[in-house]
């Protein structure tokens, strides 16, 4: 081994021992943040299997003993709480596929074309972004009540008075984000597939869409997670048909004046994350991928 390959590594060693105490500081910081993030869920599913009397004991532990399954089987004997699990389902589906396919579509056409009122369009995204739904909640409420007197299907107590205004506060947010993600893609791309003979349709769906797809997974689990946790729609819109409320209403069965049953609450809310869950486990990889970036030229 000749000298001067042997002279650089010292400074290497040098450069990883200064180096080093930020890495493992850094780390130390991400593992207790990642242990204050997940310790009121663990607390929500360790209260969810404690028994009755360690739920309500004044000296709660972080742990027990005594695994019991009788909180969840009180949740499951609640009337239509299966029903409420499908609605809930269904509310979330079909509010992030509309969601997605318009903020695509959108997104496109606010990047790749130009007209009159562009910017202003944009600039209306970020301000609806800004308004807090409690204070829309009321007019939205009226809003329903007169669009179900003219359109079936979307007035107060039904399950579209749910999915509109979700679709609506999902857009914005879907539209801003995806912009960057077809903004990245080269236009050169899609010169040579209109020289190879593709339509416009045929390169939004077949090149477009898939390059972008990672994009639209990252705002589909935003949108997902805001309707799945929605209460104060559900409360507002669903007033008299019980049969068409989401799983959040079915908590409001253990809060009760003689006491709340905290085991019974922790036991849907554990029930009500297992499908969020699920969702993040099915579209990790495309999540990581669309919340890092888009595509290169």
């Amino acid at each position: 081994m000749s000298p001067s390959s042997a002279g650089p590594r010292p400074r290497r060693r040098s450069r990883l021992r200064i180096r080093r105490p930020w890495r493992l500081a850094a780390e130390v910081a991400a593992l207790l943040i990642a242990v204050v993030v997940a310790f009121p869920l663990y607390w929500m599913v360790l209260s969810a299997f404690k028994p009755a009397d360690e739920v309500q004991s004044s000296n709660p532990r972080p742990w027990t003993w005594n695994p019991s399954l009788d909180a969840f089987r009180r949740v499951f004997e609640q009337q239509d709480f299966g029903r409420y699990f499908l609605n809930s389902l269904f509310v979330a589906g079909t509010v992030v596929i509309a969601s997605a396919l318009i903020a695509f579509l959108a997104a496109t056409a606010v990047t790749r074309f130009r007209f009159k009122l562009r910017t202003t369009v944009l600039i209306m995204f970020l301000v609806a972004q800004m308004v807090p739904v409690e204070a829309l909640t009321i007019p939205m409420f009226f809003l329903m009540r007169d669009v179900g007197d003219t359109v079936p299907g979307v007035g107060l107590n039904t399950l579209g008075s749910l999915i509109l205004p979700h679709i609506a506060f999902s857009l914005p947010f879907a539209i801003w984000m995806l912009r960057g993600f077809v903004k990245a893609v080269p236009e050169s791309l899609e010169e040579a597939a209109y020289l190879d003979g593709a339509s416009r349709t045929r390169f939004l769906w077949q090149i477009l869409f898939p390059l972008v797809l990672p994009g639209l997974i990252a705002t589909s689990v935003f949108s997902f997670i805001s309707t799945w946790n929605d209460f104060l729609f559900a409360k507002s819109f669903i007033i008299s048909a019980t049969e068409n409320s989401t799983l959040p209403m079915a908590l409001l069965v253990f809060f009760k004046d003689e006491g709340n049953d905290w085991g019974g609450i922790m036991a849907a809310s554990t029930i009500m994350t297992i499908p969020v869950l699920i969702f993040f486990v099915l579209v990790q990889r495309r999540l990581v991928s669309g919340l890092g970036g888009a595509v290169k030229d």
